[in-house]
């Protein structure tokens, strides 16, 4: 039986924020990317919008390889709301504000990011070959995460044979600038079914209604796992 093709790539930010139950006042930062943003990812390289149909990439199947989760950063903003009683019908939100200036609601919001993350990402499923040309030259912007944070570095996409997941991420192209002696991720997130060991987590990582932010939660798979990657700088 012949190998499969993985399609993998990396994803290198300043800032992240991997996801995470979102609340009004709180938006944590999970530790790695979920399947929603790695799909996220995939479609904007291809032009698709938010508002269209990607369930073609719902058949793909997505292992992250964690080599450096980043430090923790906590950014506060302060938010102004206007009470629905105060002005009825506004003609725009700076009228709102003006007729309802000694009515304003403040609080402080909550946003989580991860500093000088690096993941290594392996795909695996139909249109690998689309999917590499998209994100060798994609037709939006991609960040991880938020608009705020786009990506540090090419994302060096490379289809490669391999019998699973791990041994291809080994064939990552890491950023130069990337050190040598940290090209080595001991951390691999797959999904619940495929490989051996580790612990099962629960993740609401899985997009049901892309537009009312809606999504599903799925059950990954979190192993200990040695795999160094091609490059790095000095």
């Amino acid at each position: 039986m012949p190998m499969p093709e993985h399609l993998v790539f990396t994803l290198a930010a300043a800032l992240g924020a991997m996801g995470d139950v979102a609340g009004h006042e709180r938006r944590g930062s999970w530790g790695w990317p979920g399947r929603s943003a790695i799909l996220g990812l995939l479609a904007a390289a291809q032009g698709i919008r938010r508002d269209e149909d990607f369930a073609a990439l719902d058949a793909l199947s997505v292992a992250v390889a964690v080599f450096d989760a980043g430090q923790p950063l906590r950014d506060y903003h302060t938010v102004q709301t206007v009470p629905s009683a105060a002005v009825k019908r506004p003609q725009s939100r700076p009228e709102a504000l003006r007729k309802a200036a000694s009515a304003l609601n403040t609080t402080i919001t909550l946003r989580d990011y991860r500093a000088g993350a690096l993941f290594g990402v392996a795909v695996t499923g139909p249109g690998l070959e689309s999917l590499k040309a998209a994100l060798q030259e994609p037709a939006f912007v991609l960040y991880l995460g938020r608009k705020s944070c786009p990506l540090a570095a090419p994302l060096a996409p490379r289809i490669v044979t391999a019998p699973d997941a791990a041994a291809a991420l080994a064939h990552l192209q890491l950023p130069p600038w990337w050190p040598e002696g940290r090209a080595t991720a001991e951390t691999l997130i797959l999904d619940a079914g495929e490989g051996h060991g580790g612990r099962t987590e629960r993740r609401h990582d899985t997009p049901l209604d892309r537009r009312k932010w809606h999504f599903a939660p799925r059950e990954v798979r979190v192993v200990n796992a040695r795999i160094t990657a091609d490059g790095g700088g000095g």
